[in-house]
């Protein structure tokens, strides 16, 4: 039996509206109401299975700023909300980045803090102090913008306090500035990030010191200060030793996992880092022992002598006179004459001789200054964990104790052990867990993409489940009614009125056979009027069984 699907919509609204018709009043009115309330339940689900997610578009906007950019969307025929407790606006997630390309290209949204293009329109006849003023003025929004930039900033706001220059260097004072920041929800800034924004600052006014820099966030919370230093070297202290365990550690897995496997081994180092800061100054004499090696700095020599006879005798006029000169004979006398060349020529022996000398030496002098540099390593301890290997059995078994002397003299050489320094190396082999180790990569269902098919597949399954309550509550009950309206109850007729007598006469029998046929004939007309599918289907059946 085969049913014609080209005029099956037709019958059907054909019999509701039958069924509508030999309803009451009090049916049609029900009716109608569940009707209504079915198609507009679908119709609002199905809506809010296929309305959009929508993202921030731009948040924490001026009230000027936000009614631009609200009305730009209203031209361009996008839809929008507004978050009624931040002031966001949201937009579609998949025009998002089209609609802030868009905006950016009509100049929007307008930056509420003015640079340096407020020298542009600089006045003739302005006194130095309002050009002073509005330098410090497009410096500081300068500087806003800059900071504006940083991930986890909203807005920033910068007062800068620069005094006027002086001759005198006693009245000279330093300039100082006060940064606010206003950061997102949720996030924070940690000490790299706060000495940067300092740093930023400082660099940007001339004669400004990092430590004349003030930063607060909008708590009021005191983000720069005495302790940031402290913090920002104790930061990088930490992060420096992270990455010498970690440089450690990678070089031991990566020698031993293509002797052990890939999941067979893990390493953990600690490493005790020596980050004091030494200077050291020595200076060394050494004596001139050597006379090959010795150096003159300096000489002095000094020599007297004392030749003529002083006074002798006893003191007074006549024995104090000189000796009266030699009389030489006019005459000559050879041998007086030989005699004092003789005499002449002797040396005279002085009475008194002084000798002085002064000899300075250079001395030998070394001076060394050693400045020792920091974050050299004081110790490291290494622990490693093998897993058992298996055996030709495909059993898990332990290593022998030449394996693991092999693994530890490989370890240490990895590291780089130094006895004198007191390391230790810690081997140890035990089986591991069944259970592998876990990916870096995020499981599928805490991915992005999959939590947003998630997401629609939920809302869909929402409306299907409702939709079912809907049809089996209401929709399937309503059918049900009409069903037993367009099908009444056909009573049966009586077989002993079907039947035929024999008893009767030709005559009777004969009016007994019209009268049934009249009876079948009703009845293949009301069929034929209420339910005229099962009909043609019937003759459809005739026909094809006298083919």
């Amino acid at each position: 039996m085969s049913i014609n699907t080209a005029t099956l919509p037709t019958s059907l609204w054909s019999r509701v509206q039958q069924s509508i018709a030999t309803l009451r009043d009090q049916q049609k009115v029900v009716f109608i109401v569940a009707a209504a309330m079915s198609i507009a339940v679908i119709a609002a689900l199905a809506l809010w299975a296929r309305s959009p997610d929508y993202r921030t578009l731009y948040g924490s906007l001026s009230e000027v700023e936000g009614g631009n950019i609200v009305s730009a969307l209203t031209k361009m025929n996008v839809p929008y909300q507004l978050d009624p407790h931040t002031g966001a606006i949201l937009v579609p997630s998949q025009q998002v980045r089209e609609l802030r390309l868009r905006l950016a290209s009509q100049g929007l949204p307008k930056s509420s803090t003015t640079g340096f293009e407020l020298l542009d329109d600089e006045k003739f006849g302005l006194s130095q102090f309002n050009e002073q003023v509005n330098f410090q003025r497009a410096l500081a929004g300068e500087l806003s913008r800059t900071i504006e930039t940083l991930d986890p900033v909203v807005t920033a706001r910068v007062h800068l306090a620069i005094p006027r220059p002086s001759v005198f260097v006693r009245e000279k004072q330093p300039p100082t500035a006060a940064v606010t920041l206003k950061l997102q929800p949720g996030r924070v800034l940690d000490a790299s990030q706060i000495n940067a924004v300092v740093h930023l600052v400082a660099s940007s006014v001339a004669g400004m010191s990092a430590d004349n820099v003030t930063v607060v966030d909008q708590a009021g919370e005191l983000l720069s200060g005495a302790g940031l230093a402290a913090q920002t070297q104790n930061t990088t202290q930490l992060k420096y030793t992270e990455r010498v365990e970690k440089t450690v550690q990678q070089r031991i897995e990566q020698l031993l996992r293509p002797m052990l496997g890939q999941h067979n081994v893990r390493a953990q180092v600690t490493a005790e880092i020596n980050f004091d800061r030494q200077e050291q100054t020595d200076e060394r004499y050494q004596p001139n022992s050597d006379a090959a090696k010795q150096a003159i700095r300096s000489a002095q020599r000094s020599q007297s002598e004392v030749n003529s006879q002083q006074a002798e005798g006893v003191p007074g006029a006549l024995s104090n006179q000189p000796t009266p000169p030699a009389q030489a004979n006019i005459e000559g006398d050879k041998k007086t004459a030989s005699q004092t060349d003789t005499a002449s020529g002797i040396k005279k022996t002085p009475l008194q001789m002084n000798n002085e000398s002064t000899v300075n030496y250079e001395l030998d002098k070394t001076t060394r200054h050693t400045q020792l540099s920091t974050g050299g390593i004081k110790r490291l301890s290494v622990a490693v964990v093998v897993n058992y290997q298996q055996d030709k059995e495909g059993k898990e078994a332990a290593l022998s104790a030449e394996q693991i002397s092999q693994i530890t003299s490989l370890v240490k050489q990895a590291m780089g052990y130094s006895e004198a320094r007191g390391d230790s190396v810690n081997v140890v082999n035990t089986p591991f867990t069944t259970h592998e180790f876990a990916d870096d990569a995020l499981p599928w269902w805490q991915q992005s993409q999959w939590t947003s098919l998630a997401t629609q597949a939920l809302r869909w399954l929402v409306v299907m489940i409702i939709a079912l309550v809907l049809y089996r509550k209401i929709v399937s009950p309503a059918f049900r009614q009409f069903q037993k309206t367009l099908n009444p109850p056909v009573t049966e007729t009586p077989p002993q009125a079907s039947e035929v007598d024999p008893s009767l006469n030709e005559v009777a029998r004969k009016a007994q056979l019209r009268i049934n046929a009249e009876h079948m004939s009703q009845r293949i007309r009301t069929m034929s009027e209420n339910e005229p599918q099962v009909v043609a289907l019937v003759i459809r059946d005739w026909m094809g069984s006298e083919l």
